[in-house]
């Protein structure tokens, strides 16, 4: 059990602009909640976790100077569209306690109801402007030692996960008491990244934006909605992921100019083993989905400190059951391939925002925020027959040190209550990775079972 000892709502030290702040066709795209992660340190230095939460809020109105949006608040539009207001309302830190020690949260596995209480508790039964845009919850754990987490809940509408980390990044920075950099202020203006209305660039079909397959003999996918899932966390030693990535470039003659990289080898292995766990007829059609970091791919290039959304929705060709399971892996990783270098070009990706900018409405293109319990089948499924995998290895998670060193564990602390695939560093930093999967429960077990058949 965890129990709040201190609440703050944390403004930016100085004065900061007010009034409306545009939001990108990305921003709107996303799902309207926040993304929910946690770090957790072994505090090696033994520092006092109250007086590391003092500093942690003066740095935090020291950093909100210079991402003060997230001071703001969001509000509903026309068409399911949101406004974002720089009103300066703050964001909140919570200062907590647990009941339990660190080891009694297990390896802290995503959607785990044992960790939910580590990180801000958020009602969206409120109105969306009564709902700060950044929380976070620093807890110490039960025990001798000053050991913590820290809960980090994000409007994603706000921020993906690049800005999020080097947000997080720089607040730890001056935590510790170090300066941040010039390159490390964020850029603001969203205007740079907004659709073109150059006629030419919407002759594109959007595959990403079409309802993918459903299982065969169905009419929707409600059924497969309301299936269980459970998420949890597999570590591919670094020879594993050599093995899968040789594996993937075998017969590959394209991988002689660029070999298989680390998340098309491991996507196109996660799939493979979705479609041999559900063991569906080999006629069953079923496509991969993932997203993209666009801001160097756009022309001019976003600046790498750019603080937003700078995504692109991409989806993989349909196959066939039967070919993602008899083809080699490379059949598989080069389906990857070919989504993720569809929205490696300026005219894709502005062609992806005017499509966005031309819907009346959000609700059936934007990435649905479901709970379990409400199901939609207007919105794009991307679970069974389908998977969403997500590639975080070139994130920096380990460098967020706010003085108890760099965290032991980073992960996310909600997925997709579909299926998807997340792959991400480990923190030994021995080239090994790190699966964090959400699977319907009645195919997990065998999912496992071909996932180690490397």
């Amino acid at each position: 059990m965890v129990s709040i000892k201190a609440s703050y709502v944390v403004a930016p030290k100085d004065e900061t602009p007010k009034g409306h702040f545009f939001l990108s066709e990305s921003d709107q795209i996303c799902r309207w909640s926040h993304s929910t992660t946690i770090y957790v340190y072994h505090n090696k230095n033994n520092l006092n976790v109250n007086e590391l939460v003092q500093r942690m809020k003066e740095s935090l109105s020291h950093i909100l100077v210079h991402y003060y949006p997230l001071c703001g608040r969001l509000y509903w539009t026309q068409g399911g569209r949101l406004k974002m207001d720089c009103n300066g309302k703050g964001a909140m830190l919570l200062q907590a306690e647990s009941t339990k020690s660190m080891d009694e949260y297990g390896d802290f596995s995503p959607n785990d109801d044992n960790i939910k209480e580590l990180i801000p508790n958020l009602d969206y039964s409120q109105p969306i402007q009564d709902l700060p845009l950044f929380l976070a919850q620093v807890t110490k754990f039960h025990g001798g030692g000053n050991d913590v987490a820290i809960g980090i809940a994000l409007s994603h509408p706000m921020s993906d996960g690049v800005s999020s980390i080097q947000f997080i990044n720089s607040w730890a920075k001056l935590t510790r008491g170090d300066a941040l950099g010039p390159d490390e202020f964020p850029f603001l203006d969203r205007m740079v990244f907004t659709a073109s209305s150059l006629p030419a660039l919407r002759r594109f079909d959007h595959p990403e934006f079409k309802r993918p397959p459903i299982v065969l003999g169905r009419t929707d996918n409600i059924e497969e909605q309301k299936k269980k899932t459970r998420a949890t966390t597999l570590k591919l030693r670094a020879e594993q992921v050599q093995k899968l990535r040789q594996k993937a470039n075998i017969g590959d003659s394209e991988s002689k100019q660029r070999p298989v990289s680390r998340f098309e080898a491991i996507g196109a292995h996660i799939w493979r083993c979705a479609c041999m766990a559900r063991e569906h007829d080999k006629n069953q059609p079923t496509l991969a989905k993932t997203v993209v970091d666009v801001r160097s791919k756009v022309n001019p290039p976003l600046p790498k400190n750019y603080f937003g959304n700078a995504l692109a929705s991409t989806v993989t060709s349909t196959c066939c059951v039967g070919d993602i399971i008899s083809e080699p892996l490379g059949y598989t990783a080069k389906k990857i391939r070919e989504a993720v270098e569809r929205v490696s070009n300026d005219e894709y990706i502005r062609s992806q925002l005017e499509y966005v900018a031309g819907q009346e409405g959000m609700d059936t293109i934007r990435t649905p925020f479901l709970e379990k319990g409400v199901y939609n089948a207007n919105v794009s499924f991307y679970g069974n027959p389908n998977i969403f995998l997500i590639s975080w290895t070139r994130m920096p998670f380990y460098e967020a040190d706010f003085g108890w060193g760099k965290p032991d564990y980073f992960g996310p602390t909600g997925v997709s209550p579909f299926d998807i695939g997340i792959v991400a560093p480990s923190p030994d930093e021995d080239g090994s990775d790190i699966v964090l999967l959400c699977f319907q429960i009645e195919h997990m077990q065998n999912f496992i079972k071909h996932f180690w058949d490397i």
